[in-house]
């Protein structure tokens, strides 16, 4: 499957030089794109390496007499930043949607669609701006070539609509969260301890770096326990590093819990058991 994407499109256009002057321009197709969720609402939450497959489902009316074969033409939903006219990044699907037409009139079709954006911290995400709140926009897009200059002549034809939706969705920059309790074991009611590091996806550099000036959490679990209770918040230093004290009462676990930020997803680290004696 080709690419659905209008970024390789415009490339091509503009290398050819076709949209150096205004040209005139087809009427667009009725399309309307309604109900966009992205994600199912959740936040993506994207590291340094892994791609996130995201499923995006949306309602597709078209005009009846136009059929889209994801070949010659194609139609779905996008994210982006920035204006629809001046985009400052775009994620696009790769792959067409899945419809099933849901009902239909002698001029309309309508279908319910799904389709899945691959976010790909190398490709698609290049700087701190990109984490945060994304605009959706349905599009559709028509090409058509000749190749053939045995007659010395080809043609190139690309026609691309966009209509924005009120959908949005929040791109977070992943964290990690470590923390070790000193000594192990030790004597109850000596002083513990309690180190560890906060660092967040830099998707200019694939890296962890340090989140410095965040509130986190210590919490504890006793042996036995189901939950974590919070024992005091610090505030991470220097290169995100985490340091504190607190007196051993009883044989439990201790861990760092970050509630996240607007740009940060949450995190919460594995908890380090102490034995008290």
């Amino acid at each position: 499957m080709r690419k659905l994407a209008i970024g390789t499109a415009l490339t091509g256009a503009l290398a050819l030089g076709v949209l150096a002057a205004p040209a005139a321009q087809a009427d667009s197709p009725a399309l309307t794109f309604a109900g966009v969720k992205v994600n199912n609402g959740k936040k993506i939450v994207v590291g340094t390496t892994a791609k996130v497959k995201v499923p995006v489902t949306y309602t597709l009316t078209r005009p009846a007499d136009l059929t889209i074969d994801y070949k010659n033409n194609f139609a779905g939903v996008l994210l982006y930043r920035g204006t629809l006219a001046d985009q400052d990044n775009s994620v696009e699907p790769d792959s067409a949607p899945t419809c099933t037409t849901t009902a239909t009139t002698a001029t309309t079709v309508t279908a319910s669609c799904t389709e899945t954006l691959v976010v790909d911290p190398w490709d698609n995400l290049y700087e701190a701006a990109d984490a945060g709140t994304w605009k959706t926009a349905g599009f559709y897009g028509h090409g058509a070539t000749d190749l053939d200059d045995s007659d010395g002549h080809i043609s190139f034809e690309f026609g691309y609509d966009m209509w924005a939706t009120s959908a949005t969705a929040k791109i977070q920059r992943a964290a990690k969260l470590t923390v070790n309790a000193t000594p192990e074991p030790v004597k109850k009611g000596r002083t513990l301890t309690v180190k560890g590091k906060l660092t967040r996806a830099d998707w200019e550099d694939g890296t962890y770096t340090g989140y410095k000036g965040q509130k986190v959490t210590l919490q504890f679990k006793a042996k036995g326990a189901s939950s974590y209770s919070t024992v005091k918040t610090i505030t991470s230093g220097t290169g995100g590093a985490l340091s504190t004290t607190v007196k051993a009462s009883k044989d439990g676990y201790y861990r760092f819990a970050f509630a996240g930020t607007a740009t940060t997803a949450a995190k919460s680290a594995a908890g380090d058991y102490v034995d008290v004696k």
